[in-house]
């Protein structure tokens, strides 16, 4: 019974591991908030969470903000740039959608495929923003880099990402569900699932010799 009560126990680590997330996603739904600030955001909860996954988390909230500014600059940049390329995307979709013969064909092909590439890139640039200091055009590069060379997690992560999204948006007893838990703690839980995978990507591209908290210059 002593046992059931000491901060060691499984039961509490999660509890306070599920305090820790929905305190993250707080932080990054506020930060959200004047849209233009996304990319700033995500890269903040990945620095956080990329530590969680690997038990070097410290204090959430000054670990968050520290990302935040940091890499506030290129965040945004890469941010409005996949936005202008999302909405590209999007028109294409539905500009193609109602067409018909061999072009209007190929074209759907050309456009799913740049699509799948997309998302691979949107998975993992902010990610290895947070993770590695380089340019803006070497860190698009680097994300796409990595996602294709590590394809099977690329693909998990991706399924588990879409799954998420698809849950959520299945019916209306699952959306409303749903919004609750994004709210509450999906954006970062998300984020906490995929940094698993992404520390033992990551892990091949950072030399032993650098230290734990800091960003390192170049893949």
């Amino acid at each position: 019974m002593r046992n059931f009560f000491s901060m060691d126990n499984g039961l509490f680590r999660a509890l306070g591991r599920l305090a820790d997330l929905m305190i993250l996603n707080i932080c990054f739904i506020i930060c959200c908030s004047p849209v233009v600030t996304i990319g700033a955001a995500i890269t903040g909860m990945y620095y956080v969470t990329l530590k969680m996954a690997a038990n070097e988390e410290g204090y959430i909230f000054r670990a968050f903000l520290k990302s935040f500014r940091q890499n506030f600059r290129q965040a945004t940049v890469i941010w409005l740039l996949l936005l202008a390329a999302g909405c590209i995307l999007t028109a294409d979709f539905f500009i193609l959608k109602t067409g018909s013969g061999a072009f209007v064909s190929v074209m759907k092909v050309l456009i799913a495929a740049t699509t799948l590439v997309y998302a691979m890139v949107v998975l993992y640039v902010f990610p290895t923003l947070s993770r590695f200091d380089n340019t803006v055009k070497a860190t698009f590069r680097n994300a796409f880099i990595i996602a294709l060379a590590d394809l099977p997690r690329t693909i998990l992560m991706l399924a588990v990402t879409a799954g998420a999204v698809i849950l959520t948006l299945w019916n209306g007893y699952t959306f409303w569900y749903g919004l609750l838990v994004w709210i509450l703690f999906g954006f970062s839980c998300l984020a906490y699932i995929n940094s698993f995978f992404l520390n033992k990507i990551f892990k091949k591209y950072i030399p032993e010799e650098s230290e734990e908290s800091g960003k390192i210059t170049e893949v």
